[in-house]
């Protein structure tokens, strides 16, 4: 529906679509690479990446072409038959994160909840913890999803008022806090649950060592360190996870986004056999988990990872826009941080809005997202180029 103004689009989805979002006025009708074009045949850099979910770049052709030759052989069959793709895809997996077994979900959030509800099964059958009593814990400013158990324990007021009662058996403690964490450990605590990186709350990065100490004190106090990796997995920060830079293995990890390349849901939570096998047949289950059209695609999405070297290349990238950004630095902004290609300007409140530097950068061809209030938040596809990132700081110079 290409050459309709952006308007006609907006006013369409404002008056039926439910307002669960707040998006920047661009409409995209077309994609190609780290490239998108509005339906006035604009062309924007995407500097978003739908969240980390585009890590190989819009419609990489051997993801589309895999996608394609399995459509037209078998979609979906549900868990109730055998499919003869699933396991290839799941030993995939578990290779590249260095875990035995893994249990195929379709969103983020759903592999959170699988996750959950793993932990709290183990801590039942193998820890011997009292029935109903086992707690997890996370920390503030998290964000693992929206769903109503999730969104229990989001500090987020936005997330979780009028969206009560939430479920119990959770502790918020604060991130980048290893000492909290040792506090907060009782003969009940099951696991807990952290994103490596903090990338909704603004691309938090945490001092270095503390996924390593979190590590330990999990090992000691016997209970199961899970990362959620949905945003900072599969390539975005330089390694294929992210606790792989300090060698903090945990005991699971949540897959999600760039897993179904941009392409389709695709999602996973990997573990160890052991932690795994409480889930017996009818504990849990999805009728489109594991499905041979995101098999096909998440395994396609994998090899693009690795044959392209984009972990390497996301670490290369990710320091020179670093560098250059610090080049442009100006007494309006706070800090620039992250890691890999999840990087951010955190704004001064005297500054103005994100938002505000987020519309502007969108007039002049970049698409970057606004968070927090006054963090701009930087994940184009991890196929940039240097040229390209040049061609991006010329553009936040002078919005700045």
């Amino acid at each position: 529906m290409a050459g309709k103004n952006a308007k006609h689009f907006i006013d369409l989805e404002n008056r039926y679509t439910a307002h669960g979002y707040h998006p920047i006025p661009v409409v995209i009708s077309r994609a190609k690479g780290v490239w998108v074009w509005d339906t006035e045949g604009r062309k924007y850099l995407d500097c978003l990446s739908a969240y980390s979910a585009v890590n190989q770049g819009h419609l990489h052709p051997r993801i589309i072409k895999a996608m394609r030759e399995q459509a037209s052989r078998l979609t979906l069959t549900s868990r109730a038959f055998h499919n003869d793709l699933l396991g290839a895809f799941m030993k995939k997996l578990c290779r590249v994160s260095r875990m035995e077994m893994a249990l195929p979900m379709n969103t983020g959030a759903e592999a959170v909840e699988t996750a959950i509800k793993v932990a709290r099964k183990w801590g039942y059958e193998r820890k011997g913890i009292t029935r109903n009593k086992a707690e997890i814990i996370v920390c503030s400013e998290n964000f693992h999803g929206r769903t109503t158990t999730i969104v229990g324990f989001s500090t987020d007021p936005d997330a979780n008022t009028g969206f009560g009662p939430f479920s119990p058996g959770f502790k918020i403690i604060p991130y980048n806090d290893p000492a909290a964490l040792k506090k907060a450990i009782t003969k009940n605590t099951v696991a807990f649950l952290v994103e490596p990186i903090q990338g909704e709350a603004g691309v938090n990065v945490p001092d270095d060592g503390y996924l390593r100490k979190i590590r330990d004190i999990c090992t000691r106090r016997g209970i199961l360190l899970i990362f959620d990796e949905i945003q900072t997995g599969l390539c975005r920060t330089g390694r294929m996870f992210a606790w792989m830079h300090e060698n903090a293995k945990p005991d699971m990890v949540t897959i999600g986004k760039a897993l179904g390349g941009g392409v389709m849901p695709v999602s996973a939570v990997v573990s160890s056999r052991d932690i795994m096998s409480v889930i017996t047949p009818g504990t849990h289950g999805s009728t489109f988990g594991g499905n041979p059209l995101a098999c096909a695609v998440g395994s396609a999405s994998l090899d693009v990872l690795i044959d392209e070297k984009l972990g390497p290349r996301a670490t290369r990238l990710g320091k020179l826009f670093r560098k250059r950004l610090h080049g442009i630095a100006n007494e309006k902004v706070v800090e620039i941080r992250g890691r890999g290609l999840l990087n951010a300007i955190e704004l001064k409140q005297s500054a103005g809005t994100a938002r505000e530097y987020t519309e502007r950068l969108m007039k002049l061809g970049v698409l970057a997202k606004d968070t927090h209030g006054q963090t701009i938040r930087f994940a184009p596809p991890l196929v940039i180029t240097e040229k390209q990132i040049e061609w991006i700081i010329g553009r936040v110079k002078k919005v700045l």
